[in-house]
């Protein structure tokens, strides 16, 4: 079977699926000056007021969907071309799955990715950079499973053991030069 990529196009930021561009436009935040917890930056290092600590309440659990989980990694550049992931099509709304049961202790979130070609060398740079955003930014009952989408890459199943082998992403998070890919990934993120 060859492998097939349905991934022609580069998509205008316009048309992506996201709940960040009306937020920011709404005039209720607009009046008020509240930011949604979702569109906070995860990785600020700014302090916090006192105020939002004594808010949040530990034992209410907040619902996150694909939306959201959309929203915080689709703007992830990518480390070859000058646009992000979702400009790219490499992360698509359909292709990230959430089971978030709120009597559960664990949520999963799985992401599937869509590399702009079958042979990309770099899918494994764009799956960590993905897991490194949605560990940073989601809550510890969140279990990732990050993936390339079967039959869009040659080596998509070792792709997939890499990414989805605990020893392997801590060893890879230990390299500075990756990481500095990672991080250089992660300066778009809204």
């Amino acid at each position: 079977m060859e492998t097939q990529n349905a991934n022609p196009t580069i998509l205008s930021i316009s048309d992506l699926p996201s709940r960040l561009q009306q937020k920011k436009t709404a005039p209720s935040a607009l009046l008020t000056g509240l930011t949604p917890a979702y569109v906070r930056d995860p990785f600020a290092t700014g302090t916090e007021s006192a105020s939002d600590d004594e808010s949040e309440d530990d034992s209410v659990v907040d619902r996150i969907d694909e939306q959201e989980i959309y929203d915080l990694i689709a703007t992830i550049s990518d480390p070859e071309h000058p646009l992000t992931l979702g400009e790219l099509a490499v992360i698509n709304l359909p292709h990230i799955q959430i089971t978030d049961e709120p009597s559960a202790l664990t949520s999963r979130v799985l992401v599937e990715l869509t590399p702009t070609v079958n042979h990309c060398s770099l899918a494994t740079v764009i799956g960590l950079g993905v897991r490194v955003r949605l560990e940073q930014a989601l809550p510890p009952r969140f279990r990732l499973d990050v993936r390339i989408r079967e039959g869009t890459h040659s080596t998509g199943d070792q792709v997939n053991k890499q990414l989805n082998d605990k020893e392997r992403v801590a060893s890879a998070l230990e390299n500075e030069t990756l990481m500095g890919v990672v991080r250089k990934m992660l300066e778009t993120c809204k």
